[in-house]
């Protein structure tokens, strides 16, 4: 895998994890002051969903990086 794909491939996968994660403990705000939102989070600690985001991905990256290496998945033709 050359540096470019591994790249598109780490980003494609970060962005599927992100919207796996983005949910995780969600609570809306009891009393939303006016003009907000009565649907968005209290507190969405996104830095901590960033860094969880990131870390799975490194490891799902490797984890595809090591099956394209090894010739699990080939994206030549025969």
């Amino acid at each position: 895998m050359g540096v470019a794909s591994g790249i598109v491939v780490f980003v494609i996968i970060w962005w599927m994890i992100l919207f796996t994660v983005l949910p995780w403990g969600v609570r809306r705000e009891e009393n939303p002051d006016d003009g907000h939102e009565t649907g968005a989070p209290a507190n969405p600690r996104l830095w901590l969903k960033f860094s969880v985001t990131t870390a799975i991905s490194a490891v799902l990256w490797g984890v595809a990086f090591w099956a394209i290496e090894a010739d699990w998945i080939s994206f030549q033709s025969p």
